[in-house]
């Protein structure tokens, strides 16, 4: 018998089912954490789809692992792992690679840490993050910036947001991609004022044009000097700045303060968040995410504890939840070697990656990556499809990640227990028995397992996490 059990969670939701789908959930309980209930139970694909959104996804053994543990041990584990650092985490590599200026090379070994590290969770809260903050090595000249902008991110990105706000404001990649080298009293540079504001914290409008030239002011006497951040006291305005509602002679960090608190910014960041662990499509005026943002509030915006709550909740493992994502091009690479721990060639990936729309430390803008529909037209399917088959056949049958899959060596088991590890939404039957014809024929199981995850990655289903 087969370990997945395919309920109505599973059948049902695909990403483009429409917001209205989210009006029957109650935000009083939805964010409450899930229990196995009739009909809704707890099993290899609902571990699964936890691996997929916490992290890029596990090996087969691991799921087994999981499954026979409880939801909230697994969700705690995957969230201490992500506290902790392992030896995969050692970045001497990373500081000779900076210390040669090679971005794309850094780009590369990112991937790496993505697919090798100890925490799929840290590393991909870290993408979302870089996501957030969007800078880009290729206006960033110094390597070495983006490396400390990275580990910014991967050591504050889930404590308090405040403490995250506060060491970009002084980032000097940040600094640099916006133009902000120098922020004189005389003339203040309004750029990451804006920013902050605008996509970082608030969103569009909740706040004004003199809002951005009063907080600008509190970043004056801010300098990249040899690539390290200074104060410059002497051009920094010490007089009274209004913006948001508040007034006095505000700093930096106490001006980050300020726009952190904002009622807005709880919502703004509850909203992305969601967006990347629950669903594409879920509205950010959503009473769930209002409900969600509120508590982010009282715990004062501390992103690990969000993430756990959102990890655990009743809407991540709704029926609503499944199949509501579209992967971006970097979860689909890391999900795919992680599942079946894949050796692979990281500087040619991370140009295969750049063709399909996401090359980690080169977002395309300010915005970082739209993300949604945006990963997916004809031509970056057709990419996604070939570079999952790529993968898969440059393995040479090794595929240690898949040891244990399918109970009977025939192809509807492998068929079955492939669909329920590695999609969301289960293909209609006829497209089922597509797979199983494509699955049969050879006795040598690695052949026919290359053969049908490169045909499930032609399907639709393949992208939706």
């Amino acid at each position: 018998m087969n370990r997945f059990r395919h309920s109505r969670a599973g059948r049902r939701s695909t990403v483009s089912s429409g917001p209205d789908r989210w009006d029957g959930l109650d935000p009083a309980t939805a964010w409450e954490p899930w229990s196995p209930a009739d009909g809704d139970v707890w099993d290899l694909a609902k571990v699964a789809h936890l691996h997929r959104r916490a992290g890029f996804g596990t090996t087969w053994k691991q799921l087994a692992a999981d499954a026979a543990r409880t939801p909230a041990e697994v969700v705690r584990g995957l969230l201490d792992a992500a506290t902790t650092t392992g030896p995969a985490e050692d970045d001497s590599v990373a500081d000779v690679i900076a210390a040669g200026s090679e971005a794309r090379r850094l780009a590369s070994w990112w991937l790496l840490r993505m697919v090798r590290g100890s925490s799929a969770v840290r590393e991909r809260l870290t993408l979302f993050w870089h996501g957030h903050f969007a800078t880009s090595a290729a206006k960033v000249e110094q390597t070495r910036l983006m490396l400390a902008q990275y580990r910014t991110l991967r050591e504050l990105g889930q404590g308090e947001f405040g403490a995250l706000a506060r060491a970009i404001s002084c980032d000097p990649a940040m600094l640099v991609w916006l133009d902000c080298r120098e922020s004189r009293k005389a003339k203040p540079n309004e750029n990451f004022a804006r920013e902050l504001m605008e996509l970082f914290c608030l969103g569009l409008g909740q706040y004004t044009e003199q809002d951005i030239r009063q907080l600008a002011r509190c970043f004056t006497g801010s300098e990249i000097r040899y690539g390290q951040f200074r104060f410059n006291s002497f051009q920094h305005d010490r007089n009274e700045k209004r913006f948001l509602g508040a007034a006095g002679s505000y700093d930096r960090e106490q001006a980050v303060d300020v726009v952190v608190k904002h009622p807005a910014t709880a919502r703004f960041l509850v909203h992305k968040l969601v967006r990347f662990h629950v669903a594409d499509d879920l509205p950010a005026d959503s009473p769930l995410i209002a409900r969600l943002a509120d508590w982010y509030r009282g715990e004062k915006l501390h992103t690990g504890k969000l993430l756990e709550r959102i990890l655990a909740s009743r809407i991540f493992f709704s029926a609503e939840a499944r199949g509501a994502r579209i992967s971006g091009p970097v979860e689909l690479a890391v999900g795919l070697m992680r599942n079946f721990g894949l050796e692979a060639n990281m500087d040619e990936l991370a140009s295969e990656l750049a063709a399909i729309g996401q090359l980690p430390l080169y977002p395309p803008s300010v915005a970082g990556w739209e993300g949604g529909t945006t990963w997916i037209n004809a031509q970056t399917l057709t990419g996604r499809a070939n570079l999952v088959a790529r993968l898969m056949q440059a393995s040479a049958g090794r595929l240690p990640g898949a040891a244990g899959l399918g109970e009977k060596d025939d192809a509807a088991s492998l068929v079955e227990g492939a669909v329920g590890w590695l999609l969301a939404v289960r293909p209609p039957a006829a497209v089922m028995k597509q797979l199983e014809s494509i699955a049969g024929g050879t006795r040598n199981r690695s052949e026919r397992l290359v053969r049908l995850v490169s045909a499930l990655a032609t399907l639709p289903e393949f992208h939706l996490a």
